[in-house]
């Protein structure tokens, strides 16, 4: 399991918007194909990135659980990759700790488990640095 955790200074009703909304979505983690994503259990959606060897760069994802502003569960699936990704929000004194949960690798995902962890720790940066510019 791979577990990032942030505080981060913004309320989780901004939190919670960056990590639903398909416009912001595209400026932190990546596009989600035809801008649709639906808050619903078993609502599936589509992430996109750049292709490289051996993959098109597709994300396939269905939601399994949400709790509006703290908790969003989804599978996140690549042909080399079976994982669930876990957003869930606590509200603090002084805006929101942010825990992103990575589970499901297998022993021989060594590889995947250290790109992931790197992955991210670098793309929360991004989401702090994207909700600051938010109003």
């Amino acid at each position: 399991t791979v577990a990032v955790e942030r505080e981060m200074p913004f309320a989780p009703e901004k939190v919670w918007r960056a990590l639903t909304d398909p416009a912001l979505l595209a400026e932190w983690l990546l596009p989600v194909v035809n801008q649709e994503l639906k808050l619903e259990p078993g609502a599936a959606f589509v992430l996109k990135t750049q292709p490289y060897p051996g993959w098109d760069g597709t994300v396939n994802c269905r939601v399994l659980e949400i709790e509006k502003q703290r908790k969003l569960s989804y599978t996140w699936a690549v042909p080399f990759l079976d994982t669930v990704m876990t957003f869930t929000l606590t509200p603090t004194g002084s805006g929101t700790r942010l825990s992103v949960v990575q589970s499901g690798f297998k022993l021989d995902q060594k590889q995947e488990f250290g790109g992931s962890r790197y992955g991210w720790k670098m793309m929360t940066g991004k989401l702090v640095d994207l909700l600051a510019r938010l109003p």
